[in-house]
């Protein structure tokens, strides 16, 4: 992959890791509940559902699913119900505060969640893996910076790196730290049952959006 090429891929995955989406609301919402530091194994979710989706799309079988208006349609669907589950579940959690206020986080931000590393991780993988649109990005997002006359391997690897670094740097230092800045106005009860409804409400947003809009 030459220079030039590489700067626009480069361009184009930070232009896409700075679009808002289920991602980055799972991401700020990690960082608000879990802590900073420890948002970082939900990104690591997300990237595992990335490079599966451009394995995906190498493998061919991205063709496949986007020629099947059924699989496409189950794998949508799926992805939205996912998504509405995490929001409703968020919506109605109960504020925890209290826990909060004991319970320091590495980074001192005093979170009372007890989520687990894995748990965080699954969760990223799922909201990420279940987006056939991403799929079908893919197969456009690709072509433009693999040329079939070259050896794939050596250009598949560039392609993941490259998109899955800009996206952790911008989940971890843009999204999360975003959130890191106001976990100061969530400590309270009040702000607890705001910051719940309010990301509980935008996953199911976004599960509409991913159900809906074609």
């Amino acid at each position: 992959m030459t220079l030039s090429l590489w700067l626009s891929l480069l361009g184009a995955s930070a232009l896409i890791s700075f679009t808002p989406g289920a991602g980055a609301i799972n991401t700020m919402t990690n960082s608000l509940n879990a802590g900073f530091r420890r948002s970082i194994w939900g990104i690591f979710g997300q990237q595992a559902a990335l490079v599966a989706h451009v394995a995906i799309v190498a493998a061919g079988v991205g063709l496949l699913v986007s020629g099947s208006p059924a699989a496409f349609a189950a794998i949508r669907y799926a992805g939205a119900a996912y998504l509405v589950f995490l929001g409703v579940r968020l919506f109605l959690a109960a504020p925890r505060a209290a826990e909060r206020e004991a319970v320091r986080t590495p980074d001192g931000g005093g979170s009372g969640w007890r989520e687990s590393s894995w748990s965080m991780f699954r969760r990223g993988l799922w909201v990420n893996l279940l987006n056939p649109k991403a799929i079908v990005f893919f197969l456009a997002f690709t072509p433009q910076f693999v040329r079939p006359g070259e050896p794939l391997l050596p250009q598949y690897g560039v392609l993941v790196a490259t998109v899955v670094a800009v996206d952790i740097l911008v989940m971890w230092f843009f999204f999360a730290a975003a959130a890191k800045s106001v976990r100061r106005f969530t400590r309270g009860t009040r702000g607890q049952l705001v910051l719940n409804r309010t990301f509980g409400t935008l996953f199911i947003l976004v599960a509409a959006l991913l159900a809906f809009v074609h």
